[in-house]
């Protein structure tokens, strides 16, 4: 296998590790991650049982941290005891980040005003316990900056998860102190806006993801995403920026340790 000091070191910002398409070979992923030259993941929880599930691989692994949060599209679900284990859960040692929360006016699985209730009350728990916003936003940036704005994001940071927009919204998540986090999408042939974001984004504000199993990069989109591919995805980006990859990986995952307050040694 190969090891940290003989490929360049990345950081899979956004996983989703604990989700059953894991369950019948998580070590053989982790496994290829860490030959990828992953140096961490943050497995990210969406609901209550993921959640619990997150927290929990991240106490069996040292290398991947969890996020704990209520989805939008689970916002509708969500019970007072779910608030009140999510606060629990916030301020474990292992849990890094609060989310992914936000806004989904794409599937619309909750009602939109459930939703920006739901995802207010996370960022006050995010600033509560003083960790990172996750943020998921689809078919929704207006009302999502709007509410980060009033939340004051930039005092406790964030990212942007799966970053979906063009420069103009770059340039706004970047001014409310948010990170770009840039997974898959950006690889295909169909990626729109997300090649001029990705040149546009300043170096130290910029983190890469998978959000596995889903939006595989190319060339193996179809399949199913693991952390490893985050190599896929950041390759990609050094070249739309003309940097060599070593440097945009020792850049990306120095600014994840920075977004998370983690230490990699």
């Amino acid at each position: 296998m190969i090891g940290y000091d003989s490929v360049m070191p990345l950081f899979d910002t956004h996983a989703h590790l604990h989700f059953p398409d894991f369950t019948d070979d998580l070590d053989a992923v982790l496994a290829r991650a860490r030959a990828a030259g992953l140096r961490g993941m943050v497995t990210i929880g969406t609901d209550r049982e993921s959640n619990r599930a997150t927290v929990a691989m991240a106490a069996r692994h040292a290398d991947v941290w969890a996020s704990v949060g209520i989805h939008p599209h689970d916002a509708a679900e969500a019970t007072e005891e779910d608030f009140a284990e999510l606060e629990r859960l916030a301020r474990e040692d292992r849990v890094v980040g609060i989310g992914e929360m936000g806004l989904d006016f794409f599937r619309d699985l909750s009602p939109r005003d459930v939703q920006a209730r739901v995802f207010r009350r996370q960022l006050d728990l995010a600033r509560g316990v003083g960790k990172p916003a996750i943020i998921h936003c689809r078919d929704a940036h207006p009302e999502t900056l709007a509410i980060l704005e009033e939340a004051r994001v930039g005092e406790t940071g964030g990212v942007m998860h799966c970053f979906s927009a063009d420069v103009p919204v770059a340039r706004r998540c970047l001014d409310l102190g948010l990170m770009i986090s840039l997974a898959g999408p950006v690889t295909y042939k169909n990626a729109r806006a997300l090649p001029d974001v990705a040149r546009y984004v300043p170096m130290d504000r910029l983190v890469v993801e998978t959000d596995c199993p889903y939006l595989t990069p190319t060339p193996h989109r179809g399949k199913r995403n693991e952390p490893a591919y985050v190599a896929l995805t950041a390759a990609h980006v050094a070249v739309l920026r003309g940097v060599d990859m070593e440097r945009l990986g020792e850049a990306t995952t120095r600014n994840a340790a920075r977004l998370f307050k983690i230490s990699l040694g």
